[in-house]
C-alpha cells in the first residue's frame, strides 16, 4: 500500500491550512457562498439538499485499518454515525458542519487521506479493480499504475480547470471489474506477444444524460508511455472540449462528434511530440511504485480446506455466504471476501461507525491490514486465509454485515437520490429498500442468479443505471416521481447500455414491475444457469415489454 512521502505530507497539510482560512472567511461573511463555491469544491465539499457533504478520496479503493478507523471516528464525531461508500470507491459524509470540516481534513491528513479532487472539473479519484493483487485472473496489479496517475494528476497545473470532470479507471484482469468502458479514459493492463506490459486504451465512455461506450484508440501502449499518452489525450480534450455547454462538455461528446478515428489521429499527433521525452516512465520508477503494492506474505495454510468443509457441514448460512461472497484467490490457501453493505431493507453503501471499526479489526487480524472499497458500494477483504473464513463470517454476523447477496438482485447500487442530493428528481434509497425486502428470501435470490440492479435518482446516473442488467432512473413528471426502467445494460468486458423499455412507473408500482421482469426471465431462460443478461441478449426486449405493458403493447 502506498505511503505518503515528504512532499505528499507537506502538500496535504498546507491545503488543510489554506481551506481552514477559506472556511473562516466564509463563516465570518467576508466571502459569499458564490465566492466560496469553487474553493470548497476543490476540497471535496458540496452543498446538498439539507447540509454540506464531504467526499473523501480513497485512491483505487485501497484502505488500511488505521484509515478505516479514522473514517469511523469522523462518522462518530462529526456526522450522524455513518458514512456512505460510493461508486467512485470514495466515502461521503452527508451531515458535517462547515465549521468542522477543517478539523475533519486535519484528521484525514494524519492518516494520509484527503478530499482533494473529489469534485470540480479536474481528474477525479482514479479507480481500479477491487480484487487487484488478489484475483486469480489478473495479468498484473493495476494499482501501481493508478498510483502513478494519481501522483501525476494531483493539482496538475494544465488539467485543473478542464471543460468538465474527468474519470479514469484501470483494470489488470481478464474480467473487467472496474467498468473501464464507461470512463473518460479506461486502461486495460495486458501483455503483448513478447510478454511486455502495457495497456489497451479506451476513451470517451460515460453515463449521464448521453450514455456512450468508450472507443478503443490504441490496442497496446507500452507501460513506460502511460503518462505521455494520457497527457496527449488530455491536451486534445482540453483544447477542443466544449466549454460553452456543460451538457456537451465531456470527452465522450468530443470523441463522438469528432469521430474516434480522427480523435485518435489527433492524440497520436500530440503524442509524437511527447513520446520518449520527460514524461517517459523509467523502469526503475515503475518498479519502485510497484514495490509499495507487493503482495503480503501469504504463508501456506493447507488446513483451510478441511476447516471450511467442517464449517459448511455445521452451518448452512456460512455455506451460503461462502458460495456467494467469497471468491478464488491467486493463492490456493486464501480467498477474497466481499462484505456486503446491502443488508435487506438498508440503504445501499452505508456503514456505521461501529461497523467500520469492526471491519478495521477484521482486516488487521485476518487480512494483512488491507481493505478495499468496490465501485459496487461494498467492502472487500482481499487476502483472507481459508482457514480463517469462519471466524471472519462469525464476526460479520455479529456486526450485521454477513448478508450473502454479492452479485444477486438485492446487491443494489443506488445513489443518495432526493433524500440528500439537490440535483435529484426522485428518491433512490426507498426504492432500493423496498425491492430488497421484496426479494429478501435468499433461496429465491440464488434461483434468480446473477442480476445487477442499479438505481439513479436523476439523469446524472450516479447509480450507474445505464449499465445495470436492470436499471431504474428516477425522473420528475408533473411534480411527481416516476421511474423509468432500462434493460440489458452491463459494465463488464462486454459493456452495453440498457434500453428504455417503455413508460415509467410510479413509486407504488416500480417494485411490482421489477418482479414482473424477473418472473418473465425465470419463465424464459433456457436453463437455470442462463443469467438474466444472457436471456435478455438472446430474446431482446419484446417479451419483457409484453409482460410489463400487456394490453398496451398489443394495442400498439
Amino acid at each position: 500500500m502506498y505511503r505518503y512521502d515528504e512532499f505528499d505530507r507537506d502538500f496535504v497539510h498546507a491545503r488543510v491550512a489554506e481551506f481552514a482560512d477559506q472556511v473562516d472567511r466564509r463563516l465570518s461573511g467576508r466571502i459569499t457562498e458564490d465566492q466560496f463555491r469553487p474553493l470548497r469544491l476543490m476540497n471535496g465539499v458540496y452543498l446538498q439538499l439539507h447540509a454540506y457533504m464531504l467526499r473523501v478520496a480513497i485512491p483505487y479503493g485501497t484502505l488500511s485499518s488505521r484509515q478505516m478507523r479514522m473514517l469511523a471516528h469522523i462518522a462518530r464525531t462529526y456526522d450522524k454515525g455513518y458514512g456512505h461508500f460510493t461508486t467512485r470507491q470514495n466515502i461521503q459524509f452527508n451531515w458535517p458542519a462547515l465549521s468542522d470540516i477543517p478539523a475533519i481534513l486535519a484528521d484525514l491528513a494524519s492518516v494520509e487521506m484527503h478530499a482533494i479532487q473529489t469534485s470540480g472539473n479536474c481528474i477525479r479519484n482514479v479507480t481500479a479493480d477491487h480484487f487487484a493483487g488478489a484475483a486469480a485472473d489478473e495479468v498484473a496489479d493495476p494499482r501501481p499504475y493508478a498510483e502513478i496517475l494519481r501522483q501525476w494528476s494531483s493539482v496538475h497545473p494544465e488539467f485543473s480547470y478542464l471543460p468538465r470532470k474527468f474519470k479514469i479507471a484501470v483494470t489488470g484482469a481478464v474480467r473487467d471489474r472496474a467498468a473501464i468502458q464507461v470512463h473518460d479514459i479506461g486502461l486495460h493492463l495486458k501483455k503483448d506477444a513478447d510478454g511486455r506490459l502495457g495497456f489497451a486504451v479506451y476513451v470517451g465512455g460515460g453515463q449521464g444524460r448521453t450514455p456512450i461506450i468508450a472507443r478503443k484508440i490504441r490496442d497496446f501502449l507500452p507501460e513506460e508511455h502511460l503518462l505521455s499518452y494520457t497527457t496527449a489525450i488530455m491536451r486534445v480534450y482540453n483544447l477542443h472540449g466544449r466549454r460553452d455547454n456543460k451538457y456537451k462538455a465531456r470527452i465522450k461528446i468530443l470523441v463522438h462528434e469528432t469521430g474516434a478515428d480522427e480523435f485518435a489521429r489527433q492524440v497520436e499527433a500530440e503524442w509524437a511530440a511527447l513520446k520518449d521525452g520527460q514524461l517517459t516512465l523509467p523502469d526503475a520508477d515503475i518498479r519502485a511504485i510497484e514495490a509499495y503494492f507487493a503482495p503480503p506474505p501469504l504463508v501456506p495454510r493447507p488446513e483451510g480446506d478441511e476447516a471450511v468443509k467442517l464449517a459448511r457441514l455445521d452451518s448452512r448460512s456460512f455455506s451460503e455466504w461462502l458460495q456467494q461472497n467469497v471468491v478464488t484467490h491467486r493463492h490456493p490457501d486464501y480467498a477474497a471476501v466481499t462484505i456486503s453493505l446491502k443488508g435487506i431493507g438498508e440503504a445501499p453503501g452505508d456503514a456505521t461507525d461501529e461497523q467500520m471499526d469492526a471491519v478495521a479489526d477484521l482486516a488487521e487480524r485476518y487480512a494483512f491490514d488491507e481493505i478495499r472499497v468496490s465501485h459496487e458500494q461494498n467492502l472487500i477483504l482481499p487476502h483472507v486465509a481459508r482457514a480463517d473464513l469462519k471466524a471472519v463470517y462469525d464476526e460479520l454476523v455479529r456486526i450485521g454485515l454477513a448478508t450473502a447477496n454479492s452479485n444477486l438482485i438485492t446487491d443494489i447500487i443506488a445513489c443518495p437520490g432526493l433524500d440528500y442530493c439537490a440535483l435529484a428528481n426522485a428518491r433512490s434509497i426507498p426504492v432500493a429498500q423496498e425491492i430488497s425486502r421484496r426479494f429478501a428470501a435468499l433461496d429465491r435470490q440464488r434461483d434468480i442468479g446473477e442480476l445487477k440492479l442499479k438505481i439513479s435518482g436523476c439523469i446524472n446516473a450516479c447509480g450507474h443505471h445505464h449499465v445495470g442488467h436492470i436499471g431504474i432512473l428516477g425522473v420528475e413528471k408533473k411534480g411527481a416521481e416516476l421511474y423509468q426502467i432500462t434493460l440489458g445494460g452491463s459494465g463488464d468486458e462486454n459493456t452495453s447500455i440498457g434500453e428504455i423499455i417503455g413508460r415509467g412507473f410510479g413509486p407504488d408500482e416500480i417494485t411490482d414491475a421489477i418482479e414482473t421482469i424477473v418472473e418473465t426471465y425465470l419463465a424464459l431462460r433456457s436453463a437455470p444457469s442462463e443469467r438474466f443478461i444472457d436471456t435478455y441478449r438472446r430474446l431482446g426486449p419484446q417479451p419483457f415489454k409484453e409482460a410489463l405493458y400487456a394490453g398496451e403493447v398489443r394495442a400498439a
